[in-house]
């Protein structure tokens, strides 16, 4: 096990504060890349995704991605986990797993947006710390 620390990075980023807060934490094993969105009032696991960078469909030399996704019943993060697992392996060209659990008791849609906005933003401030460009 002792080696394995040597392969493993921690990223961490957040957007928004109070209820709306929004934390995201990646974890670089080898290659690939296991990211954790938790935010609002109760963390959880509500969806996970992986993603598979592959060549776009309408343009073989841009990188898109394929995804799959599991949901627990009743919760409404799929969309959510998918679409950033989707973004992440496309932009840093490497597998990606996301889980994602945000929970605001009576959100409105309005609140649903904000959180989503947050995670979204904090989303594209680790991508671009895991792909080194954070100051450039």
């Amino acid at each position: 096990m002792q080696g394995l620390e040597k392969n493993i990075a921690l990223f961490r980023e957040n957007c928004g504060s109070g209820n709306f807060r929004v934390k995201v934490a990646a974890f670089l094993c080898g290659e690939d890349l296991v990211v954790v969105i938790a935010g609002g009032t109760r963390y959880h696991v509500g969806a996970v995704a992986m993603a598979q960078p592959r060549p776009s469909l309408a343009d073989p030399a841009m990188i898109s991605a394929s995804a799959s996704v599991l949901c627990v019943p009743g919760h409404k993060e799929d969309e959510l986990a998918r679409e950033v697992a989707l973004k992440m392996a496309s932009l840093l060209n490497r597998n990606v797993t996301v889980t994602a659990g945000i929970h605001l008791d009576d959100a409105s849609e309005t609140d649903v947006e904000q959180l989503k906005q947050n995670c979204l933003k904090a989303v594209g401030k680790l991508v671009l710390r895991v792909s080194g460009k954070e100051n450039g």
